[in-house]
Parts: C-alpha cells; structure tokens; sequence
C-alpha cells in the first residue's frame, strides 16, 4: 500500500502562482510513477502531468503546458506540481496519484485515471479573476 497526501492548495488571484506537494508513503517511492488529475464539480477528472519513476520524462495536458511543472524528489518521497500565471479555469480539486505499473507502456496509460492504483484525498485550487 502507498499512502499519498497533497498539500498546497489555495485561493490565489489570476495571475497567481502555487506549488503543490504529494508526500508518500509505505513503499519505495522511486518505483511509482505518478500523475496529478484534477476535477472540477460537474465535472469529470482529468489528467494535468505525469511523471516516470525516475523523473526522466514528464507529460502535460494541452492545457497546462508552458504554465505547470511537475517534478519528484525520491529522496524525500515527495511529488511536486508547480502552477504558474493560474486562470479562473485552474479552479478545482487537485489529485496526486502513483502506480507501479511498468507495462505496457508509460506512454499508453500516464493520462489514464485508470492507469493509476493508488489516490490521495486531494487539495482545492481555487483561482478568483
């Protein structure tokens, strides 16, 4: 079992920046990838980044490239997900998940909900315009 907790979320103004973390814990961090979802009410959630085990390649959803970064220190079992110039859009509650899978492919599944087994409860990012 992996536990996973996100902290981090806020209220910011647009324009805005926040940097949110997922702490790790119950196994070896550096042999799950991750993956940060996000789900705005009504809505059904979605892939933001995704990260391998090693941090060797990252993957972003359209919508965030060029403002969110997604990073991982294994030494500290700690996932990051860097949020810059946030728009009202960004509004949501923020999932970091992990998984360590390694077939098929990272490329096959990275924006997949599915392709994840374990979830933390998640963090609310609200941006206000």
């Amino acid at each position: 079992q992996v536990q996973l907790v996100e902290s981090g979320g806020g209220l910011v103004q647009a324009g805005g920046s926040l940097s949110l973390s997922c702490a790790a814990s119950g196994r070896t961090f550096s042999n799950y990838a991750m993956g940060w979802f996000r789900q705005a009410p009504g809505k059904e959630r979605e892939f933001v980044a995704a990260i391998t085990w090693s941090g060797g390649s990252t993957a972003y959803a359209d919508f965030v490239k060029g403002r969110f970064t997604i990073s991982r220190d294994n030494a500290k079992n700690t996932g990051y997900l860097q949020m810059n110039s946030l728009k009202p859009e960004d509004t949501a509650l923020y999932y970091c998940s992990t998984t360590a899978r390694r077939t098929p492919s990272w490329i096959s599944w990275y924006h997949k909900p599915d392709g994840y087994d374990y979830w933390g409860q998640g963090t609310q990012v609200t941006v206000s315009s």
